[in-house]
């Protein structure tokens, strides 16, 4: 066996670990874990790798390291990581990339995981990726240049525009889906959104969402737990993180989990406050 049959034995193993996590199974997103090399989107190793307490380097730079569960640096210095391949992995099988359909990927970084959309996405379909740091987006459009279904644009990824998507998946802490985001879904297209408020070491804690619009109506589930780097630009209101926050306390306070109940965003404040899980300023996440 030479070293491209070891690394591909070895990705199908890494992706077959990863889509454990998923909800529903997803054997698309299994063969797209399995089929972009990781090593491509990082620089040369060794590589920072994210433990309790720090970086630490792998002992060297082979790339075996980098099929496992762990956030690897590519910003050591400001916190920025290629993210943990379990938060992503449920996320996605979430939002349910079809064949030919278009995605927008909002915090793009250096284009790992836009890869696999694009892989979900298909030859008929396209990804918009839409990276905020302008080194960030040129190292994205250069690793993904091979791949003929994907554009990389740099700016605010709550701002730029870009053509109607069948999903929206955000990849950084916002505190609001911005007007952007909810006006750019086709019908039936789904964001995925990590709302998030900051917590110590400016770290942003919360959960991520998946809106599905209806017409005029927007359907909500809550997918999981996160802690992810923050949007930068329009992505962030103090006005909405303070909802966030209240909405957050409440429930540990009252031991309850009411983001669990949430099956609604209403695009104004008209909704009663005791159908609310969560309201902020020119819209709602209610019960009903």
């Amino acid at each position: 066996m030479d070293r491209e049959q070891e690394l591909a034995v070895i990705r199908r193993a890494y992706a077959k670990r990863i889509l454990a996590w998923a909800t529903p199974s997803d054997p698309r997103l299994e063969a797209a874990f399995a089929s972009v090399p990781r090593e491509r989107f990082l620089d040369p190793g060794p590589w920072p790798i994210m433990r309790y307490g720090g970086y630490v380097l792998t002992p060297d730079a082979d790339v075996v390291y980098l099929y496992d569960d762990v956030l690897i640096g590519i910003a050591p210095e400001r916190g920025l990581n290629n993210d943990a391949p379990s938060y992503h992995a449920p996320v996605l099988a979430s939002a349910r990339i079809k064949e030919g359909e278009h995605v927008v990927h909002v915090g793009a970084g250096t284009g790992y995981y836009t890869a696999i959309m694009a892989h979900l996405a298909g030859s008929s379909g396209k990804v918009t990726a839409i990276e905020y740091d302008p080194r960030l987006a040129a190292r994205a459009r250069d690793n993904l240049a091979s791949l003929g279904n994907t554009t990389v644009v740099q700016g605010d990824g709550a701002a730029v525009d870009f053509e109607p998507a069948d999903v929206i998946y955000v990849n950084a802490g916002a505190t609001h889906p911005a007007d952007r985001w909810l006006d750019g879904l086709t019908e039936g297209g789904r964001l995925m959104l990590p709302l998030t408020r900051v917590m110590e070491r400016n770290v942003r804690h919360g959960r991520v969402f998946r809106i599905e619009r209806r017409g005029a109506d927007y359907l909500v589930q809550s997918v999981m737990g996160v802690a992810i780097y923050p949007c930068e630009g329009c992505g962030r209101d103090p006005d909405a993180e303070a909802a966030l926050a209240a909405a957050i306390e409440k429930d540990i306070e009252s031991r309850t989990e009411g983001w669990r109940r949430v099956t609604r965003l209403y695009r104004n404040t008209e909704i009663p406050q005791e159908r609310c899980w969560l309201r902020a300023p020119g819209w709602a996440l209610a019960y009903e």
